[in-house]
Parts: structure tokens; sequence; C-alpha cells
């Protein structure tokens, strides 16, 4: 089953849309909005689910889907914390900053939290007042959970997933340093995030979800060019499930909590930096990497951050190359 949200008021309009992508159908009599449908799962999912099947079998009312009518599936969102599951992305950005990667990174999740109370649509342009900030694009994927008890398992977690989809956690990379100085986390350098146009039950995806993973090439275009082909499931230190437990800690989840995996990353053949597209490899899912492997391998960055009227597409493949979210597809600026 695929939901989405068409704009609509703070908290769009909730659809059902058609296993292609190409159709939808109101679910407003079920329930108005996403968020009411996470707060009363148990009661809705199964009407929700019958009436998925009845438009993929088209024997109800459809309208078209497009895309650029979408809101986030969640336009806000009561919690929205983002971890790095994929370590070897903190260990390149460490070391090009010559800074310690202390082994506990490697067992304990990191995890932040951002800003929740209003996302972008997947085709919302990214608000950039000031290029000096250091404008860069974060593919990831992410899940939304239903409620989460307090000290819940990996497996409780796991079973509380209620959604898959990806997300443009954008970064203003020259605030971060000053930042993370202070000793008290983002906030200015994390502005609004954007998400696919659907998200998607974990069933619905069959053997791409596994074990807490997507199984999927996360791909990412900038300015028409490919940038990143990364396996999500490759490279995966914490699985969804490790991460909404770690979360769960201390503190019970509401639902619609969303958790994101941060920058999807992945190695090079050799276990060392991987190289770009252009070069044979899987290339990266921000520009932050590639500017710390060429710091790395030349003393310093070439590629520049994203400014003004520059292009960034997120999106991830079926078999037949047809997308199972949706594209993320924003301009800078506007």
């Amino acid at each position: 089953m695929k939901l989405a949200s068409l704009k609509s008021g703070r908290d769009g309009k909730l659809v059902v849309v058609s296993t292609d992508l190409a159709w939808y159908a109101s679910a407003d009599m079920i329930a108005p909005t996403l968020q009411a449908a996470l707060d009363n799962w148990d009661r809705v999912e199964t009407d929700l689910r019958n009436l998925a099947t009845d438009l993929d079998h088209e024997v109800i009312p459809r309208e078209r889907f497009h895309e650029r009518l979408a809101a986030a599936p969640l336009p806000r969102a009561f919690q929205w914390a983002d971890g790095s599951a994929y370590v070897n992305h903190v260990a390149l950005v460490r070391q090009a900053r010559n800074a310690e990667m202390p082994d506990s990174f490697w067992h304990d999740p990191l995890m932040y939290q951002g800003g929740s109370d209003g996302f972008l649509g997947p085709r919302d342009a990214i608000p950039l007042a000031d290029e000096a900030w250091g404008c860069d694009l974060e593919g990831e994927v992410v899940v939304v959970t239903g409620d989460v008890p307090l000290g819940a398992s990996r497996e409780e977690a796991l079973a509380a997933i209620r959604l898959v989809g990806l997300t443009n956690d954008v970064s203003l990379r020259n605030l971060i340093p000053g930042e993370l100085a202070k000793g008290f986390g983002f906030f200015q350098s994390k502005p609004a995030s954007a998400f696919s146009p659907v998200f998607a039950t974990p069933d619905s995806l069959g053997d791409w979800w596994k074990d807490g993973k997507l199984h999927r090439k996360l791909m990412v275009d900038v300015n028409g060019k490919a940038f990143g082909r990364a396996e999500a499931g490759v490279d995966m230190t914490f699985d969804f499930g490790t991460l909404v437990a770690h979360a769960a800690r201390t503190r019970k989840l509401g639902a619609g909590t969303i958790i994101g995996s941060g920058t999807v990353s992945n190695r090079g053949e050799d276990g060392g930096p991987g190289k770009p597209v252009s070069e044979g490899g899987v290339g990266y899912s921000c520009i932050a990497e590639i500017r710390t492997i060429e710091t790395i391998r030349t003393g310093k960055p070439e590629t520049p951050f994203l400014k003004a009227g520059d292009t960034v597409r997120i999106w991830a493949e079926d078999d037949r190359h047809h997308p199972i979210f949706g594209v993320i597809e924003q301009t800078v600026g506007g």
C-alpha cells in the first residue's frame, strides 16, 4: 500500500496511490490526514488496504496522481529524528577534519532531533538566503512509526514501522562547525527537509525490505548528471529496528514519528573511500562526502555546494526502473 498527501491546508489530504503511482483515490472517508490514520492505525489499516486494492483493480473512481501536487506525506510531524546509520560517511567526514573517530560510533548510533513543524514537498524549492552557508543535499531512507513503547526492543521497534520513504535532508554545511563547537548540536544548520511524494508500507516492498533495511539503490542526480547510485542495503551499520529502538531507549515514541537513516554511503570496492559515478563508482548521496574524499586525495575540496538554480533529484527504482516512492525533484532558491 502506498500513501500520499495532496496539498491542502497544513496537514494535507490523505490519498491512496496505485502501485504504479499513476492514480489516486481519496481516503478522507477513512482518515482525513496521514497523521489521523497513524493515530488510529489498528482501526483504519484494513479499510485503507481495501481501498488500495480496489484502486489497483480499477473498480472505484480514480484520478491522476501528479507528484507536483503532493505535499510531504506528513507535511508536519510530532517528531523527526535523524540517525547516522552509514558510519562510513561519518568516518570519512571526520578523517577530512583530522578528527578522531571514537570506537563507540560503530556500536552506538548517532542521532539528532530535527525541526518537524514544517516539511517541504517533493517539488518545493529549497530556500537559500545565502550561498555562503554551503547548501548541501542529503539522500536518505526514512521510516514512519506507530506508537513505540519506552525501552522497546529491536524486534518491537521493527514491528512498529508503518511506512518507508525517502528524504532530502538539507544541510547548511558552513554553519555546522560553529554550531557543533557550542556543544549543543544542530539547529540553524538543519533547515526544512523534503520527502518523497509517496510512503509505502514495508510489506508492499517485498524482498526490497529485509532485516530493517531498504535493499535498493538510492539514485541521486545533481544538475541532470548522475551523482549517486549507492546501495541503501549495503554498509548500513545500524538497521532501522536498531535506530528506532535507540530513539525509544529513554522515551516512548508517538505515532507519526519519522526516523532517518542519515546519508546513504558505500565504501569503495577496496574497502576505502568510494569513487564518483563518472569513475565507475557508486558515487555519493551528499556533496560533503565527495568534498571530503577530494580533501583526502588532494588536500582541498573541489566540488562546490549547491547554488541558486541548481537542481537535485532523489529516487529509488523497482526492477523495471520505475520510481518506487516517486521522485524528489527540487531547485535551489525561488
